[in-house]
């Protein structure tokens, strides 16, 4: 296609503006996800929420679904515009190949059918970031159809129970992002940004199989975490790669489907699962006052954690869908069945697509604890952070601990010193091999539990240092002479003499090794340190 347009501005004016305010996506909600849904069912216990999910996920692609235009979401305004994306008279699409496997992968993940032959189609509707008038989308005969979502999360009282849920997926459909509005109420005029007109989507319809906001907020997370293994979409919600809107409706069960609204654009999944509760709790009491839950769309308000009316949806909207007379037919393949006359290098192979499928996330955790004996929360937290299941790996692989024990350092110590900072894995300041390293001395005696997790906080602060240097270093190996560790546990006793007097007490035992810990700074043998308190408290 013909090179970008760069630097121009659209100027729309509006009479009355759009007001969009915005808040911070940093903002951390500092408690589980929304329990209103159960609160609610307490006032109305017949009731039940009905919630069904589109996703629209932008495909991990360099350039645009229908023209060479570059993507990227830091640009400055309209420097990302070709031709075709302005929609200028006598410019054509052309497919992007790379979004079409996307859509494959993506398809065969989710366990869907793949269509051999696909179509394209024209949805009309008038807004500013849409030059064409239309979007291409497949509302006919989409790439994908028929597929099952399958996802866990953890219930039970204490939160450790895995229980396994499934959606269906009706299709998966390529189609057009649109550009994007930024409203002026203060110059009364709307500034158009076509950067991301025309960007790659995978729009995912989910059937209304979940119930409540927290089901609704799992399966988005796992779907994100597939994605994100497939690198079919990199899922970053706070840039809009990843946008649900949410189909929400209540009923008595054994009786239809309630009147649905549709809360549109949601951008976290902590704010999906709120806005979701929000609104089942919002149409449940509406109908126990008497009134009449209206088809509409809402936005969430993300500060005060309430749904706001958007417009209604009572006219049904004429997209006057048709052909897309300037693409022809998706036609797929799979080897061996290319017609003669197509190169095969040049055509999408279902079957090659089918062979480039990665380890999922499902299938990782159940590996995760059958090959190291984990607990499945442990499996959870591991593969739902991005990266840090490859840095356990790496760490069991590289040293003699146990398994269990690395993963108590992997969760407890790395984790803590990442959140504290705001860093991600791969920017762990101990690497992977470093902390292997420390817990082979601790294994092979060279250094106490205590005193390692001093080791790792010096070797968080000082990366280019090895563990055994700072061991080394800062005198932190273990004390395992029987002389002097009995002077030190003589000295112990007699300055607690309360305590001794107390027999075969496991607390004060405890205690006692405590003080001597802080005497020795945490290098003592716990094993001699116990058995030479023992002796000396039972004389």
């Amino acid at each position: 296609m013909a090179a970008a347009s760069a630097g121009f501005i659209c100027n729309v004016n509006v009479p009355k503006p759009v007001v969009i305010k915005l808040f911070s996506l940093n903002h951390v909600i500092k408690r589980r996800l929304s329990t209103s849904v159960t609160r609610c069912q307490s006032h109305c216990p017949q009731m039940v929420g009905v919630v069904g999910l589109e996703v629209h996920a932008q495909i991990n692609s360099t350039s645009k679904l229908f023209s060479g235009s570059q993507v990227s979401f830091s640009s400055p305004p309209n420097s990302r515009v070709s031709y075709f994306d302005a929609s200028l008279p006598g410019t054509l699409p052309v497919l992007n190949r790379r979004c079409v496997e996307a859509a494959v992968m993506t398809g065969l993940a989710l366990n869907c059918t793949i269509n051999m032959k696909s179509l394209f189609d024209r949805k009309h509707y008038f807004y500013a970031d849409m030059p064409a008038g239309y979007q291409i989308t497949q509302q006919r005969l989409p790439i994908a159809v028929s597929g099952l979502l399958i996802y866990s999360h953890l219930g039970g009282p204490k939160r450790n129970q895995v229980i396994s849920k499934s959606i269906r997926i009706k299709q998966i459909q390529l189609e057009q992002d649109s550009g994007k509005s930024l409203h002026d109420e203060h110059q009364s005029q709307t500034l158009i940004d076509l950067n991301r007109a025309g960007v790659g989507l995978m729009e995912l319809v989910m059937e209304p199989d979940m119930s409540c906001g927290e089901e609704a907020a799992a399966a988005v997370r796992e779907l994100q975490l597939i994605l994100q293994a497939l690198g079919t979409c990199q899922g970053n919600m706070s840039e809009g790669q990843l946008r649900v809107d949410a189909n929400v409706s209540v009923h008595r069960p054994g009786e239809p489907l309630g009147v649905r609204t549709e809360v549109k654009n949601i951008n976290s999944i902590r704010h999906l699962a709120r806005a979701i509760d929000h609104e089942i709790q919002r149409q449940m009491e509406l109908l126990e006052q008497g009134g009449v839950v209206q088809n509409e769309t809402r936005a969430f308000d993300q500060k005060t954690g309430l749904t706001i009316p958007m417009r209604d949806k009572e006219g049904l909207q004429d997209y006057r869908f048709m052909p897309e007379p300037n693409l022809p037919p998706l036609l797929l393949y799979v080897s061996g069945r290319v017609p003669a006359g197509l190169d095969p290098s040049q055509v999408v192979l279902v079957d090659r697509v089918k062979a480039l499928l990665p380890e999922l996330p499902g299938v990782r955790r159940e590996r995760l604890v059958e090959e190291y004996g984990i607990l499945p929360e442990h499996s959870y937290t591991l593969v739902n952070e991005d990266g840090l299941a490859d840095y356990f790996e790496t760490v069991v692989k590289a040293t003699k601990a146990e398994p269990r024990k690395v993963i108590g350092w992997v969760v407890k110590e790395l984790l803590s010193n990442l959140n504290q900072q705001n860093l991600k894995v791969n920017q762990s300041l101990v690497a992977a091999r470093a902390l292997a390293e420390l817990l082979d001395l601790l294994e092979t005696g060279h250094v106490s539990s205590t005193a390692a997790k001093v080791v790792f906080q010096e070797l968080w602060k000082n990366p280019e240092k090895g563990a055994e240097k700072i061991i080394q270093e800062q005198n932190l190996g273990l004390m395992s002479d029987a002389a002097t560790l009995q002077i030190i546990c003589q000295k112990v006793v007699e300055s607690h003499p309360e305590e001794v007097d107390i027999p075969k007490n496991v607390i004060v035992l405890n205690k006692l090794m405590g003080q001597v810990q802080k005497e020795t700074k945490g290098r003592a043998d716990p094993v001699q340190v116990r058995a030479i308190l023992q002796e000396l408290t039972s004389s």
